[in-house]
């Protein structure tokens, strides 16, 4: 039978089925639309806006820009002191904005979200915490990426937090999980810019849970932070809810031992007033 023969409604869903195939029609359920949701996920972390560290030091940026989704995360660290006091911390991380903004002229901080050494969240660059923001933290790979800095210096020796690696861990399982991505799998990503290890236009398979310098030349995140990773993907994963491999995360699962516990999803994150990006 043709099209022509069919009554309006009948015409509309063959054509449907032209469109998008037989076989994806008969497998969703009835009434079904848009895409399938990922089948894992992890709650969204308590993130402190903007306007806790931020103050009075805003500048007029454009409007910030944004990628259809996050399918990798890119660890760094802030490369400044480490014996601070937690409260101190949002006068850092304004610091560090300033350096970025008015030292070297960049639209905004750099990276997506800081972890202080307590496991307090912030976020970083302006754009709204739920959405795909653009980026400025690896050269090459800010596209559908988002960058989170551990507040400090993790050079060879130095311990990382257990509670920074446990929050970095909840941001980026929160984030991967919005585009179904495994923390300890492996991503394709096209370089936009030669200055990073791959020219331009090359297609770089990279883990979807990264240190900057599998991107980038640099010895960010620090050889410490850079050897944790593993622990910290594996932790992703684990709050997901993926199934365990074996590797293993220290400590994790044992009674008692609750440091490896969700972070609980605060009711709400208010972003702060003033919004650009790069």
């Amino acid at each position: 039978m043709t099209l022509a023969c069919l009554p309006g409604a009948a015409a509309a869903a063959a054509l449907v089925l032209c469109a998008y195939g037989v076989e994806n029609a008969a497998g969703r359920p009835a009434g079904a639309t848009g895409p399938t949701p990922p089948a894992f996920t992890a709650p969204r972390p308590p993130v402190q806006p903007r306007s806790v560290w931020l103050a009075g030091a805003q500048r007029e940026q454009p409007p910030p820009r944004y990628d259809d989704k996050v399918v990798a995360v890119f660890i760094h660290h802030t490369d400044s002191p480490n014996g601070y006091d937690c409260a101190d911390a949002p006068r850092i991380i304004r610091s560090l904005y300033e350096g970025q903004t008015a030292g070297r002229d960049w639209d905004d901080l750099g990276y997506n979200f800081v972890v202080d050494r307590c496991g307090t969240i912030y976020e970083g660059r302006a754009g709204g915490v739920d959405r795909p923001v653009t980026g400025a933290h690896t050269q090459g790979f800010n596209h559908r990426t988002t960058g989170i800095a551990a507040l400090g210096t993790f050079t060879a020796g130095v311990e990382v937090p257990e509670e920074m690696l446990r929050s970095i861990a909840a941001v980026a399982a929160w984030k991967l999980g919005t585009s179904g991505t495994d923390p300890r799998g492996e991503v394709r990503l096209v370089s936009s810019n030669g200055g990073s290890r791959y020219a331009a236009g090359t297609t770089a398979t990279l883990p979807a849970l990264a240190g900057h310098s599998d991107g980038y030349m640099t010895d960010c995140p620090g050889a410490a932070l850079h050897a944790r990773l593993p622990e910290i993907r594996a932790l992703a994963a684990r709050f997901q809810g993926r199934p365990a491999t074996a590797q293993a995360v220290p400590g994790a699962g044992r009674a008692g031992d609750d440091r490896y516990a969700v972070p609980p999803s605060p009711a709400d994150v208010t972003a702060a007033e003033p919004r650009w990006g790069r």
